[in-house]
């Protein structure tokens, strides 16, 4: 290897110095889902970034979707998937398939890969611990039945400070219940951003299929505050399915959680190149300056 190339190495590990340090023993929790999910490659790059921000003294929470696995399994099965506004109508046959998938089969995965990395991953549901993620019911527009579908309510993270105290990585499906004890599907953006705001994380970071938030011209907006974001979404600068990514982002950001990110899991180390670099690769939601 040239000496150039290791110098290079070098001044990267010296870059990320002062971010290991500020974000010693802080809480990072990242939803990972889109391609990042579906590439194996990917998948094991984020196993290991997930890992090493273990080793270096940093606690992630990864919350998990599985949108794309559960219409695949209930397609295969002769079922029909409806949404309204985005969100699965979730009937009792359909949420028997999400328990499925997000429970088993995604968690599982996920687990694993973060073994094969090094790391020591618990895979849990909102339903463990007595139901840590209690949820209720959410309705739809003009109060659409959507069936088992939950947002959430109150989030007992004692748990997952227990275990990231313990140097285990939780690996959270979004499945929660109720106070009389049923289960329902929850988005999993909602989910991550209802327990880093528990936690008081230090950093929600949500992984997506896209650069981050673009502008007008559609370059990427590096760093955004609040009232940013909300201007943006206002004036139609951010349309679609970035809309309610940054709605979780912002509540998150108002009750306790510092910075949140929107990041693409299609780059590989993307986690690694937002959180210790310089410049970062996605969008950054800060508080304003006072």
């Amino acid at each position: 290897m040239a000496m150039e190339e290791l110098i290079r190495k070098a001044n990267t590990l010296v870059e990320a110095l002062p971010y290991i340090r500020a974000f010693f023993d802080k809480t990072v929790v990242i939803k990972y889902g889109g391609a990042a999910m579906e590439n194996d490659a990917l998948k094991a790059s984020f196993a290991t970034d997930v890992t090493l921000l273990r080793f270096i003294g940093l606690r992630p929470v990864i919350v998990h979707g599985g949108g794309p696995q559960i219409g695949q399994l209930l397609t295969r099965l002769g079922k029909k998937s409806e949404f309204v506004d985005g969100v699965r109508v979730t009937d009792d046959e359909t949420m028997e398939v999400v328990e499925m998938v997000l429970g088993g089969q995604i968690n599982a995965e996920i687990v694993s890969l973060v073994g094969a990395a090094g790391g020591q991953a618990i895979g849990l549901t909102g339903k463990d611990a007595g139901g840590f993620l209690r949820v209720k019911r959410l309705f739809g527009p003009a109060g659409r039945d959507l069936g088992l579908v939950g947002t959430p309510e109150r989030v007992d993270v004692s748990l997952l400070r227990t275990l990231t105290k313990d140097g285990f990585i939780p690996v959270v499906a979004p499945v929660g219940v109720d106070a009389q004890g049923i289960t329902y599907n929850v988005n999993a953006d909602t989910a991550a951003g209802a327990i880093a705001e528990a936690l008081a994380a230090e950093k929600l970071i949500l992984l997506t299929d896209v650069e981050g938030v673009l502008d007008d011209a559609k370059q990427l907006i590096h760093q955004m505050t609040e009232a940013e974001v909300r201007r943006a979404i206002a004036d139609g600068t951010v349309k679609g399915g970035m809309i309610p990514k940054l709605e979780c982002a912002v509540h998150a950001m108002e009750r306790g959680v510092t910075a949140a990110h929107i990041i693409d899991g299609r780059v590989p180390h993307a986690l690694l190149l937002e959180i210790f670099t310089d410049g970062g690769v996605g969008t950054k939601l800060v508080h304003a300056k006072a």
